[in-house]
């Protein structure tokens, strides 16, 4: 697991050693962010249940300005921290021990507009609709913002409120499916 691009281009991350955390492959998340390039500059990221904070970091490296990181997982925010410092991204990046419920209330505290949302839960769990339907009710994407949704085939995403899926692209047994804000026309 490796950075692909940007400022930390190659750098090894720490990766996950047991079942509870599915990195994205390189493969699928060169993909990703192939598709997502025009959003990353100067924007403000949030990767929830972070795992090791590929993503996010992926971000910050490819020039997006801060990352939010969030995962309910103590061993999983150790990592994700200690891959922040090998990459000099702390300065740009706050990282929380929260699940997904509690950041999204955060950020809706703050007032913090997300320009990109990460959603990358454990598969079996059946978090989709519950995540994306919070989010829309939170009111904290940006209005030009992405919400990037990893998932396996055999899951559906659908929109909720304001949110409708723009794209999908299928990778092998992964689906990406990127989800923003409705047009409202006047």
């Amino acid at each position: 697991m490796r950075v692909i691009s940007g400022k930390a281009r190659g750098l090894k991350l720490i990766a996950p050693r047991n079942e509870d955390v599915r990195p994205t492959t390189d493969r699928v998340k060169e993909a990703m962010f192939n598709i997502i390039a025009p959003h990353i500059y100067d924007s403000k990221v949030l990767d929830l249940f972070s795992g090791s904070g590929a993503l996010g970091i992926e971000a910050i490296s490819r020039g997006a300005r801060v990352g939010y990181f969030s995962d309910k997982s103590k061993d999983s925010v150790a990592m994700t921290q200690k891959n922040l410092k090998k990459a000099r991204l702390e300065n740009v990046s706050e990282v929380y021990n929260y699940g997904f419920e509690k950041m999204i209330e955060l950020i809706h505290r703050e007032k913090v507009k997300i320009d990109i949302i990460f959603v990358d839960p454990p598969y079996f769990e059946g978090l989709f609709e519950k995540v994306i339907r919070l989010i829309d009710e939170k009111n904290i994407l940006d209005e030009n913002g992405i919400i990037v949704i990893e998932h396996d085939m055999k899951t559906s995403i659908e929109g909720s409120g304001r949110l409708v899926k723009t794209k999908e692209k299928k990778y092998g047994k992964t689906v990406v499916t990127i989800m923003s804000l409705e047009e409202v026309n006047e």
